[in-house]
């Protein structure tokens, strides 16, 4: 009887120590891009815009023009992180624009302030890492991955 007993001890032991799998925090998507900004968001850049470092939403509806590279947390001393929002889709007045950043592979969320209709802001976020950023105006919705530095 002991032997058996003996015997189902480690099994049971392996099986309390099996790990498992963890799900890996989804990759920081959007890649900050220097070349010709599209037409539609070349307004006030002379010629086509190349060399003003910028990032697409997922669905291309919004171009985040990055005037403060690279954006850090906590903001860094010689620099803001100051971003011209450039809505795809024709904003004709004034709407709500908000943000909701979600730190990728954690449960914090923020709520930058920004001004109404897109248009130049300063975001900063309190700590390192990919944000994903909803973004939401005129009755669109897209969304942006945003990586701060420290």
């Amino acid at each position: 009887m002991k032997r058996s007993a003996v015997a189902l001890i480690p099994v049971l032991m392996l099986g309390a120590c099996r790990a498992e799998p963890q799900a890996s925090p989804a990759p920081c998507v959007s890649k900050i891009e220097t070349g010709a900004l599209p037409e539609w968001a070349r307004i006030g850049f002379s010629g086509d815009g190349s060399g003003n470092p910028h990032v697409f939403s997922k669905n291309g509806d919004m171009v985040g023009v990055l005037f403060g590279t690279p954006l850090s947390a906590p903001p860094a001393a010689d620099h803001s992180n100051k971003i011209l929002w450039v809505s795809k889709p024709p904003v004709s007045t004034p709407s709500d624009f908000s943000i909701v950043a979600n730190l990728v592979g954690t449960g914090e969320t923020v709520r930058p302030k920004v001004d109404p209709a897109p248009g130049p802001s300063i975001i900063d976020l309190p700590r390192p890492g990919c944000w994903r950023l909803t973004l939401s105006w005129s009755g669109h919705v897209d969304t942006m991955d945003l990586t701060y530095s420290s």
